[in-house]
């Protein structure tokens, strides 16, 4: 992968970027697939003596246990829920060993540049934080300012809350061993941020947060603040008021998930995420195959039986190269005289 625009002047850590790279890679647990894969990153350009040179930003990561021979049975067939189906028609040709441009494979890049806007915006004080707050229809039920996120990586889900992460890995494991997947929702916090970071009308923060998460693989929803549960309220009651703090201008509530007219004010920015069940399973499903004969497809290999654990250092990446961004622009916006 490739960083482009990255200031110079930056101090960099590998070892960090090596960090959230082991919390996405495959293999981490039972709770997801099999697949070995070590990981490692080298940085190929753009750093010199562990600070960016403002070159592009070049790293490297091998596969080393790729299997493309699991795939030979669908060469020709398409899988449900997939982009076989449709990358065929659009593009004429598709690489179906895992997915090709479609596999979740790719994601191992954006956390490597991920860690790396993350070091980037920690020296301002901002910080992206994710866990796991819902796995199937078990949820964490406390507010995400109530939930300890510096255990979030003490088990294998990533989820800050002993009791619920209990239930969510129990219904994981049950859902894996009958061949089946479930679906999920990690909740990320941005923190630290300071006001107005975000652009009018169609380059919105809330616009550019929601445009990177719905660009993770198996992603089917995004929202922000109050989200879909703020229509259940009334305006008396939604409205953030403001206030004078000894910390400076605040909001009593936080419904707007620290973003008013797509520009960041100051507070807390909290977002959920929703992940689909993995579409790839053990079990046999009806489908066609290129000539529009019926087939039954069945999955082979190794897959996760759950993304969320691993989904995990992906927002948190996804939501700091985009704070990055921001942060840039608003360099660029403002005239000092």
């Amino acid at each position: 992968m490739v960083i482009d625009g990255c200031p110079a002047g930056i101090t960099i850590d590998i070892e960090k970027i090596q960090v959230d790279l082991i919390r996405r890679k495959p293999g981490q647990s039972v709770l997801t697939t099999a697949r070995k894969e070590d990981d490692l990153c080298e940085i190929l350009s753009g750093v010199f003596e562990g600070i960016t040179t403002g070159a592009p930003i070049a790293i490297l990561i091998k596969n080393k246990d790729a299997r493309s021979h699991d795939y030979s049975h669908i060469a020709d067939r398409y899988r449900p829920s997939h982009a076989d189906y449709t990358y065929q028609e659009k593009y004429g040709i598709r690489d179906y060993r895992g997915g090709g441009r479609t596999s979740a494979r790719i994601t191992a890049g954006w956390v490597a540049a991920g860690a790396l806007a993350k070091q980037m915006i920690n020296q301002l004080g901002i910080q992206s934080k994710a866990y796991v707050s819902q796995v199937g229809k078990i949820q964490i039920s406390r507010a995400y300012s109530a939930n300890e996120l510096h255990i979030e990586e003490e088990n294998d889900l990533r989820c800050p809350d002993e009791a619920s992460s209990k239930k969510m890995i129990a219904l994981i494991k049950k859902v894996k061993k009958e061949g089946d997947t479930i679906g999920g929702i990690v909740t990320g916090i941005i923190s630290g941020v300071p006001v107005g970071l975000g652009e009018p009308v169609f380059n919105k923060l809330h616009a550019q947060l929601g445009m990177a998460m719905l660009s993770i693989n198996a992603v089917k929803g995004f929202d922000y603040g109050s989200g879909f549960s703020g229509v259940e309220l009334k305006g008396s009651e939604h409205n953030d008021i403001f206030e004078n703090t000894a910390h400076g201008v605040r909001t009593k509530t936080n419904h707007s998930g620290g973003i008013q007219g797509g520009v960041s004010n100051g507070q807390d920015i909290y977002y959920r995420v929703a992940f689909k069940p993995v579409a790839t399973i053990m079990k046999e499903q009806d489908s066609i195959d290129t000539k529009g004969a019926k087939v039954t497809v069945q999955g082979k290999g190794r897959h996760d039986p759950c993304v969320v654990p691993r989904a995990v250092p992906i927002v948190e990446a996804m939501a700091a190269l985009v704070m990055a961004d921001f942060v840039l622009l608003n360099q660029s916006t403002k005239l000092s005289l």
